[in-house]
């Protein structure tokens, strides 16, 4: 099992495009690693997605309005 970490920062990027990064790099994670994300605002179209893949995830929301999301893959 590879338990690799992988970050990607997606602020100042146009719609779809973060979201299509963040499952690109999932799709290519094996079982147990981590993609986080620092978004410049919260995903809420990615969060729901990670629901309905069932993905393990958190987020950190910060004071500048951005948001940093931990994805793990199980």
């Amino acid at each position: 099992m590879n338990n690799r970490v992988i970050e990607l920062d997606n602020r100042g990027l146009q719609p779809p495009e973060p979201m299509m990064r963040t499952l690109q790099a999932l799709k290519e994670m094996d079982r147990g690693g981590q993609v986080i994300i620092h978004n410049d605002r919260v995903p809420m179209f990615l969060i729901e997605e990670l629901r309905s893949l069932k993905y393990d995830y958190t987020v950190d929301s910060r004071e500048d309005g951005s948001a940093i999301i931990t994805i793990t893959k199980r």
